[in-house]
């Protein structure tokens, strides 16, 4: 695990000795064992002083994530498993996750597009119809 690099999009990844780890006990199953072991892991990302992002992304990432971030820093919790390393693989997955979400390029705007005439037509014809089938529905001259 150490070493390695969390990649988010293309060629940009979150070096190893920008994250920094905590560890402790998690609750859930376990049994006498998880009394013992610090299997929660909470990884954390200083991600207004890194220099591993593009800027463009790094803006990008402040903004969308301000809720998230507490000085600037992005933390992500794993606990789901009973093993430290596979919780430390999730919360590096989730980490990687969230920053390659926060980063994504704003979706290009809609362009307005007009309804075909055709397409109009036929609806305001099919409707002229089915009032028409309904008008004949309430009329009592039929007796």
């Amino acid at each position: 695990m150490s070493g390695r690099e969390h990649v988010i999009r293309g060629s940009v990844s979150l070096p190893e000795a920008e994250l920094m780890w905590r560890f402790s006990r998690s609750s859930g199953p376990g049994g006498q064992h998880v009394n013992t072991s610090d299997s929660q892991v909470e990884l954390r990302f200083d991600l207004a002083r890194t220099d591993a992002l593009p800027e463009v992304w790094k803006q990008r990432a402040l903004e969308r994530l301000a809720s998230r971030l507490v000085d600037g820093v992005l933390t992500v919790r794993a606990s789901e498993h009973r093993s430290q390393w596979r919780n430390r693989e999730a919360a590096a997955v989730r980490l990687a996750a969230l920053l390659a979400e926060a980063t994504a390029p704003p979706p290009k705007p809609r362009r307005p597009t007009r309804v075909p005439r055709g397409i109009n037509e036929r609806r305001l014809r099919e409707k002229k119809r089915r009032a028409e089938t309904k008008q004949g529905r309430g009329r009592k001259d039929w007796q």
